[in-house]
């Protein structure tokens, strides 16, 4: 009986056969009365035939339905049509068999027998099994849907669904959570370092602007503000409030933009919104973590913390450099009375170490040397982008007064006591040697680069500097404070000078005061110019193949890509250097430059600050950096792959910001 229906289709070729037969015959009645009467016999034949087929499958259809209907028992139909709940019976073929009139309440339109249940819901019998039942939207309502098999074995092919509307319930718990609390923290960035110059009058003129953008936005709201300080504000809105926020893409932080503090600087914000919070206490602890987050990442930007990490906002401007070096100054002080209290101290960088990584190094080594402790700085030459500056200094130094160890010895040697520094990286994905890290009992990390979600946690001294052109930079600064241990030799203020050179492509980007000052503090210890300018210098084959990178780039959106399948030793450098030159370029905002090492691909990531490099890298999955310079590294990829997604990325960054290309 099971595999007798299945004359859905030819009930209605029947159908439309009998229309047919009747159309045709009245046409003919009308243009030829004589034709019509003598093949009225067949035409009553056919028609008689249609009409006796058609009710032959309507029974057929009614037998059908009663036998399935019958293979439930009657306790079952007695529940099913009293209970408070939508039931709907189909067979294997999701054709809707028998239904309770809590069901035709629900779906009147749709609960017609012999219809498909899909019509309702397009969920498979398994799915609709699971215990804890299935959500669906349905013409703006929402059912909680639950499927089972009758006990009754003769029942194969009957399944019983089962609806609840939890419209109700859910608008409750929708309003509940669009109603929680959200506590967020508004700063103005570098207030002393905008204001501190300008007339009482014109920063009152600044801040009554910053206020009013600020009151207009929680009017908007149904949230309350209080300015807790000359520079931030403490905000509770409801959840709703935050999400349309987001919807806007935090466009708050574009009009602040728009308040000018003098021609050449504007109002920058920065947010922190704690969200998905239990209670107004740990939303609190969410914000200042997220404030503290934008703030490690340049500021001019909102991060919203939740129970699953972060997510950010804006980071379009530069940053205000700090005037201040009191922060500097305390962290020199906690340093040396970390490194004092250890036995010995150990200092790596990140993996493909640069000029600024090892720079920074030899510096801080030299200083701590001076200071009467033991100091070794671990670099992998085999994978460095460095090797210049390391054979210069190792000239003048010897091997047996060699600043460098390798891995090995500091693994051996390394004790509960000994301190390990990292410098220009604060993320353990990328260190040079991951292992030394995780067997250090103490460690610190000095870096500039803005910070990131997966950053060190359990650093002593955890010294991040966004705005700062380098890590050489930061660690100059910290020597000044070293009194006479920071009077280091010539040749290694020259390391730290080569660095800063790198990073800010010869005081060019990213220069600030306090990087002329580092450099001018440098120079008076002896640093020669013409000296650090040799270690850029390329060989001929290594300038030919920079060459053809930059003149084989591709312009997209304003931003040049180009890459290389050549296997260089020196190819990290030379897509670096090409990347930089590709900046040069008109109506180049940004550049990237790629090639693939062994199952990697590395990118090269650089920016006149028109465009924030370190977020299209954070895209990607796999990268990060600074706004001006960063990169990323992605396995299993070639290198068309790669120009696409970077492709995607680059569209997805100007698009989320509206900016034009």
């Amino acid at each position: 009986m099971k595999n007798n229906y299945r004359d859905g289709g030819l009930v209605i070729s029947i159908i439309a056969l009998i229309i047919i037969t009747l159309g045709l015959s009245g046409f003919i009645f009308v243009h030829s009365p004589d034709a019509f009467w003598i093949l009225a016999p067949i035409i009553v034949l056919v028609a008689g035939f249609a009409t006796g087929k058609l009710i032959q499958i309507t029974r057929k259809t009614s037998q059908y339905y009663g036998f399935i209907y019958d293979k439930i028992d009657q306790a079952s139909k007695l529940s099913l049509c009293s209970m408070p709940l939508g039931a709907v019976v189909t067979d294997a073929n999701k054709k809707i068999i028998w239904y309770n009139e809590c069901f035709l309440e629900y779906f009147r339109e749709d609960a017609v027998y012999g219809s498909s249940i899909a019509n309702i819901t397009d969920k498979s019998f398994s799915e609709l099994q699971h215990t804890s039942g299935v959500e669906i939207n349905y013409k703006g309502r929402y059912y909680l849907v639950h499927g089972a098999k009758p006990e009754n074995d003769e029942a194969q092919d009957v399944y019983i669904i089962y609806f609840r509307d939890i419209t109700d319930y859910k608008y409750v718990v929708t309003e509940r959570q669009l109603s929680h609390p959200v506590v967020i923290i508004f700063m103005i960035d570098g207030y002393d370092e905008m204001f501190g110059a300008n007339l009482e009058s014109e920063t009152a003129r600044v801040t009554v602007q910053i206020d009013r953008l600020l009151e207009d936005f929680i009017a908007e709201t149904t949230g309350v503000m209080r300015k807790i300080g000359r520079d931030k504000f403490w905000v509770v809105v409801e959840q709703r409030h935050v999400e349309a926020l987001i919807e806007n893409k935090v466009n708050i932080l574009d009009k602040a933009r728009e308040i000018m503090v003098t021609d050449r600087t504007s109002v920058t914000l920065s947010i922190g919104i704690g969200s998905t919070a239990g209670n107004m206490k740990e939303s609190e602890a969410f914000a200042k973590q997220a404030l503290d987050m934008a703030l490690s990442r340049g500021g001019d930007q909102a991060a919203i913390k939740t129970a699953n990490g972060f997510e950010f906002y804006g980071g379009v401007s530069k940053g205000v450099e700090k005037q201040t070096k009191v922060k500097t100054r305390i962290i020199a002080n906690s340093l040396m009375q970390v490194i004092d209290s250890s036995d010995c101290v150990y200092i790596m960088g990140h993996s493909k170490s640069d000029f600024d990584c090892v720079g920074a190094s030899i510096g801080l080594a030299s200083a701590i040397r001076k200071m009467g402790k033991e100091a070794y700085v671990v670099c992998n030459h085999d994978n460095t982008q460095s090797m210049p500056l390391i054979n210069y200094v190792k000239q003048h130094e010897g091997d047996k007064l060699s600043v460098f160890c390798p891995l090995n010895a500091a693994m051996n040697e390394m004790t509960e006591n000994s301190l390990l520094i990292i410098v220009d990286i604060h993320t353990k994905d990328r260190l040079d040697y991951p292992e030394l890290y995780e067997k250090a009992e103490k460690t610190v990390v000095i870096d500039h680069h803005r910070k990131m979600v997966n950053h060190i946690t359990d650093a002593i001294i955890f010294h991040n500097e966004p705005n700062a052109s380098s890590s050489s930079e930061m660690v100059t600064e910290m020597l000044s404070y070293f009194g006479d241990a920071g009077k280091i030799s010539s040749y290694q203020a020259e390391a730290l000078l080569a660095g800063i050179m790198l990073d800010t492509k010869f005081f060019a980007q990213k220069t600030g005061v306090r990087t002329f000052e580092a450099a001018a503090f440098l120079k008076k210890l002896g640093a020669d110019t013409i000296r650090v300018k040799e270690f850029f210098c390329n060989t001929v084959e290594s300038y030919r193949l920079k060459a053809s990178l930059v003149s084989g780039a591709q312009i997209h959106r304003r931003c040049a890509l180009a890459f290389t399948e050549s296997d260089h030793e020196e190819i990290s450098i030379i897509a670096a250097q090409a990347a930089d030159d590709l900046l040069s370029i008109i109506d180049v905002d940004a550049s990237f430059t790629f090639y693939k090492k062994e199952n990697a691909v590395y990118v090269s990531a650089r920016s006149l600050g028109e465009v924030n490099v370190q977020i299209i890298m954070e895209d990607l999955g796999c990268g990060g950096g600074h706004l001006t310079m960063a990169g990323a590294r992605m396995e299993n990829v070639t290198l068309e792959q790669m120009h696409k997604l970077l492709i995607v990325a680059i569209d997805r960054y100007y698009d989320s910001r509206n900016l034009n290309s």
